[in-house]
């Protein structure tokens, strides 16, 4: 039987959450004031010296601190709910760290395709002295993907399941670090499929983007748990539609 079925009122989160939090955005906006940001971009690190791996590498660090940054404050209700209902385990702090974990890996892994990608992208652009020319049309495009996005069925579907942590629990929640893992797998699978076009648009202008950053930041977090958040996902949808038109039109010099 599920466990989840008498949530307990208790409203803390793990402690290591808020400290995660607030290390990764200092760490975000420390790499800006200090100059290397720009490092650790994802078009500095695919055309740098570096063989592919340890690009990657470096950028799925850099990607794992915005991620933090940004997604971490979206989830705080399921995460809370979660700890919560865990209490009753006896291995609450396991079953929490395999929970965060699995939440952790789907976006790790985001990160990497959309990296790998990105790098194939690189040698297209290479072998396309038209689209090297134009490099604008790739962030117009990504800017109209996410803004596209925002009005789909999947989209709003996933945020259904995030917009309601309880009944997310009372139908999957087991007991166990496997179950805890598995779990946090699926709700990183929602989370990913309400936010990974706004998180596109973080990868296509740099994590260095601070203002970028934090205006995603409250939208992801409104539209998981706000009340007009429906509207407020469709006036961002046109916004980044309007923004994408811009970039098209001045740079194309139409």
């Amino acid at each position: 039987m599920s466990q989840a079925r008498s949530l307990p009122g208790i409203t803390a989160l793990p402690r290591v959450i808020p400290g995660a939090i607030a290390l990764a955005w200092a760490f975000v906006i420390g790499a800006q004031l200090l100059g290397v940001a720009d490092a650790v971009h994802h078009d500095a690190l695919i055309e740098g010296p570096l063989p592919l791996w340890a690009a990657l590498a470096i950028f799925i660090l850099s990607w794992q601190s915005m991620t933090a940054a940004m997604m971490l404050p979206s989830s705080l209700p399921m995460i809370r709910l979660f700890h919560a209902t865990a209490k009753a385990q006896p291995d609450r702090a396991r079953v929490t760290t395999s929970f965060l974990g699995a939440y952790g890996l789907v976006w790790a892994a985001f990160g990497a395709v959309a990296f790998l990608a990105d790098a194939g992208l690189h040698r297209l652009t290479e072998s396309a002295p038209w689209l090297q020319e134009r490099p604008w049309i790739v962030a117009s495009l990504v800017l109209a993907i996410a803004g596209a996005f925002q009005f789909t069925s999947l989209k709003e579907r996933c945020l259904r399941e995030c917009r309601h942590p309880g009944a997310f629990l009372l139908q999957h929640y087991r007991r166990g670090k496997r179950a805890a893992f598995e779990l946090g797998f699926r709700h990183g699978l929602f989370c990913l499929g309400c936010c990974w076009a706004l998180m596109l648009v973080m990868v296509a202008v740099g994590a260095a983007s601070l203002t970028w950053m934090a205006l995603l930041t409250a939208v992801m977090v409104y539209e998981k748990t706000g009340r007009l958040s429906t509207e407020v996902g469709h006036a961002v949808g046109f916004g980044l539609l309007f923004v994408a038109g811009v970039v098209a039109v001045t740079q194309s010099g139409l």
